[in-house]
C-alpha cells in the first residue's frame, strides 16, 4: 500500500532544493514561505533536517539559507563540463601514479570540505573517503582552499595535517594556475609514515599531479598563491642526474628531432623511457620518421614541462633499433610500462601497433630549470 502522505513532503523538498540551486546568494525563511506555500513549522522542520544532513547551510543565525556542501558536491561534477574533465583527469593521474595511499579530489563550500572523487589504496589498512560527503577531518584541504592561505601554506604550496589516526597532505588545483579551485588530497594511516619521509617520497609526485590537473583545466602555468612573473624571473639552475632521472619518470612526452633525406629537420612527439643510461622511444604503425632515422641515426631529444620550475632535458645521440635476445618480451614489457605512465594503466594489444623501437645513448645531455638563455653558459648548454 502506497503512503500518499509522503508525496507532498517529497515535492516540497525537491522544490526547496530547486529554489536554492537557482539563488546563489540564498533565500530567507520568509522568501521560502512565500514560494513554497508551506506552514512555518513545516518549513523549519524541513530546513533543520536538510541542514543537519549538510544539504543546506545558513550564512548566519537567522540569515539566508543556501546550498550546503553535499548539494554543492552533486552540482559540481554533474553540471560542469570543466569539472567532468577534472574528474576524468584525476582518475587517470591517480591510476597512472599508483601511489601507495588513498587519493581524493576535494572541494569546499561554506567552509566545509567535501569529497568529489577518490581512488582507494589497495593496502589492507587504508583511508577511505565517501565521495559526495563532507570530510570534516581534513584541515589540510581546508587550509589550501582558504580564501587567504596561511603564510606557510602560501610559501610551501601545500598543507600537511596529522592526527593520531591519519596523516593528510593537500595541494591546490588551480584553473588559472594561481587561485585554488579544488584540492588534491592524499590520506594515509599515521603509523605508516614519518612526516619527513612522506614529504620526501610523495610530495614531488603530488605537486606534478596537481600541476597537470591544473593544466587540464586550462592553466598555462602552475604557481599557486604566487605571481607567475616572480617565479619566471628566478635564475636558471642545472639539474643533478638524480633530479634529471626523477623528472624523466613523469608522463612527459619527448620531441625527437631527426633529418629528412632532403636535409630538412623533422620533429615528432614520442613516448620515452630513460633507464639511467639510454632513452627508449617507440614508433607507432605508419610512422614516416622511422625511415629517416634508419638512414641517418643522429637525433636530438627534448623533454620539458610547461610550468615553473620549467625543467627541461636536451640530449643528442645515435638511435639504434631495439634488438637482442628476447626482444619481443622486452618490447612488450617496455610498451606496458610506457602505457602505464602515459595512459594510467597498461593497455593490452599495444605491441601489435608498434612499428619500431629505438635505443638512444646520449653523447650529450643537459638538464636545467628556469627560463633559458639568461646567461652565456645556459645558451651554450641548450643551443
Amino acid at each position: 500500500m502506497i503512503d500518499n502522505s509522503l508525496v507532498p513532503a517529497a515535492e516540497r523538498t525537491l522544490r526547496l532544493i530547486e529554489l536554492l540551486l537557482n539563488e546563489k546568494e540564498g533565500l530567507t525563511p520568509q522568501e521560502l514561505l512565500i514560494q513554497l506555500d508551506i506552514s512555518r513549522s513545516s518549513l523549519f522542520m524541513l530546513l533543520r533536517t536538510l541542514k543537519g544532513l549538510g544539504y543546506i547551510e545558513q550564512a548566519e543565525k537567522r540569515g539566508r539559507y543556501r546550498l550546503g556542501p553535499r548539494l554543492a558536491s552533486w552540482q559540481i561534477p554533474q553540471n560542469s563540463p570543466a569539472s567532468q574533465d577534472l574528474l576524468s583527469a584525476f582518475y587517470q593521474e591517480a591510476e597512472r601514479a599508483e601511489l601507495p595511499e588513498t587519493m581524493a579530489l576535494a572541494g569546499i563550500s561554506g567552509g566545509q570540505v567535501f569529497i568529489l572523487a577518490q581512488v582507494e589504496s589497495n593496502q589492507q589498512v587504508r583511508s577511505v573517503f565517501a565521495p559526495g560527503q563532507i570530510h570534516a577531518g581534513s584541515t589540510a584541504a581546508k587550509e589550501v582552499l582558504a580564501p587567504i592561505p596561511a603564510p606557510d601554506v602560501s610559501a610551501n604550496g601545500y598543507s600537511l595535517s596529522l592526527t593520531n589516526e591519519s596523516l593528510e597532505l593537500a595541494l591546490p588545483v588551480c584553473r588559472d594556475g594561481r587561485h585554488p579551485d579544488s584540492a588534491l588530497l592524499l590520506s594515509a594511516p599515521a603509523y605508516r609514515w614519518e612526516t619527513s619521509g612522506l614529504l620526501k617520497e610523495l610530495l614531488p609526485l603530488l605537486r606534478e599531479m596537481a600541476a597537470r590537473l591544473s593544466y587540464h583545466l586550462g592553466a598555462v602555468t602552475y604557481s599557486p598563491y604566487h605571481d607567475t612573473a616572480d617565479l619566471l624571473h628566478q635564475p636558471t639552475a642545472p639539474l643533478s642526474m638524480e633530479d634529471t632521472g626523477a623528472f624523466l619518470q613523469g608522463p612527459w612526452a619527448a620531441r625527437l628531432a631527426c633529418v629528412r633525406p632532403d636535409g630538412h629537420p623533422h620533429v615528432i612527439p614520442v613516448w620515452q623511457e630513460w633507464d639511467g643510461e639510454a632513452f627508449y622511444v617507440i614508433a607507432w604503425e605508419g610512422s614516416q620518421w622511422v625511415d629517416f632515422v634508419k638512414q641517418n641515426p643522429n637525433v636530438s631529444l627534448t623533454v620539458d614541462e610547461p610550468w615553473p620550475p620549467l625543467r627541461r632535458i636536451v640530449a643528442r645521440g645515435s638511435a639504434e633499433i631495439f634488438s637482442g635476445e628476447g626482444v619481443d618480451a622486452r618490447l612488450d614489457a617496455l610498451v606496458q610500462r610506457m602505457a602505464g605512465r602515459y595512459l594510467g594503466r597498461g593497455k593490452a594489444g599495444l605491441v601489435g601497433k608498434i612499428q619500431s623501437a629505438f635505443r638512444i645513448v646520449p653523447v650529450f645531455m643537459s638538464g636545467r630549470q628556469g627560463l633559458p638563455g639568461l646567461n652565456r653558459k645556459d645558451r651554450q648548454d641548450e643551443d
